[in-house]
């Protein structure tokens, strides 16, 4: 049997790195769909192909397309991990997680280039605060209402490609955490010197992924799972604030960590002028109002029975061995 062709779309992210590696572990013929300006540092296998996508310039897209893909060969799979978590405006989260998506499903097909399945990582973002009374798990029959810029736009690109008639899949994943990953490392960071700032005085249910269990997932789900159907992707339990915190404190070892919850009203007002700063350095800022709402949201607990049943989800590392590898490699890099 031929090797499996597979693309992996925004390969230079975070998790896109991972899946690359995963897809080269089981064997596939990896190319990876990178910009011009894309760090190719943890891309360093010579069995990896590049392809340089200009997603700014949809014309361009269906040419690269043929020229990766000649005469009437295509990609067995594809997985669309472009995207973006912080931005100025909506217009900019729209553009980069809706319109490069939009254009570039639009060359798949003018090019008779569509996979036999897309996966679309997605977020459980898109599920916005809808189980904060009633406490229930997220599922993916739930009617989706985010209240983030981002998760709108990343539901509005899930529906754009549920409607365009290709085999997809969607991914709406919690928290992503592992070894180079930089928005978990600030709290790691933060443990480290002795404080753990939180937001708000009420439980909160937490949920994480393991990056390399994600990676992991997306080949199962594209080896085994039906096509045309969403997947929550979390390990299966949650956590309060607590329990992170002294996860945390004892993979970087750390005996005493003082806890910092800080009320609602003072977190909004230090996001917004945070994100204002942002915007006049045109820069998006790290602590903005969309990050507040996710830091206020109360439940993230998720139900992955679904995930299970269909391509047998299994997330193999549990939080405790996913920080600890988290802080042994921030450690080894210098970044603790």
């Amino acid at each position: 049997m031929d090797k499996r062709k597979v693309l992996v779309v925004g390969a230079g992210g975070f998790a896109g790195g991972f899946i690359v590696e995963e897809g080269l572990r089981r064997g596939c013929e990896v190319y990876a769909g990178v910009r011009e300006t894309t760090s190719r540092k943890y891309l360093a296998d010579s069995a990896i192909k590049f392809v340089t996508f200009d997603f700014d310039n949809p014309d361009s897209l269906a040419q690269t397309i043929e020229e990766s893909m000649p005469g009437d060969q295509k990609w067995d799979w594809i997985v669309y991990n472009l995207g973006a978590t912080k931005a100025i405006s909506f217009s900019d989260f729209s553009k980069v997680n809706y319109e490069y998506l939009k254009n570039f499903l639009e060359s798949l097909k003018a090019t008779g280039k569509v996979p036999d399945k897309f996966l679309l990582m997605s977020s459980l973002s898109v599920h916005g605060p809808s189980h904060e009374k009633d406490g229930a798990k997220f599922r993916e029959t739930d009617i989706p209402a985010p209240n983030t810029r981002y998760g709108a736009s990343k539901l509005k690109a899930e529906m754009l490609l549920q409607m365009e008639g290709i085999p997809y899949i969607i991914f709406r994943p919690t928290g992503i955490y592992g070894p180079r990953d930089k928005d978990y490392y600030l709290m790691l960071q933060s443990i480290s010197k002795g404080f753990d700032f939180s937001a708000g005085y009420k439980k909160q249910l937490l949920t994480f992924i393991y990056v390399e269990d994600l990676a992991r997932a997306v080949f199962d789900a594209l080896e085994k799972a039906p096509a045309g159907n969403t997947y929550i992707i979390s390990e299966d339990k949650s956590y309060t604030q607590k329990e992170f915190r002294k996860i945390a404190a004892e993979a970087i070892g750390r005996k005493h960590v003082l806890s910092l919850p800080m009320p609602l009203w003072a977190v909004k007002a230090v996001s917004a002028v945070a994100e204002k700063w942002g915007v006049a350095r045109m820069k998006p800022s790290t602590l903005n109002r969309d990050k507040y709402n996710i830091m206020k949201q109360r439940n993230w607990d998720a139900d992955v029975s679904k995930a299970k049943r269909d391509f047998g989800f299994n997330p193999m590392v549990s939080l405790k061995e996913g920080v600890r590898n988290a802080a042994d490699w921030y450690k080894k890099e210098g970044w603790l």
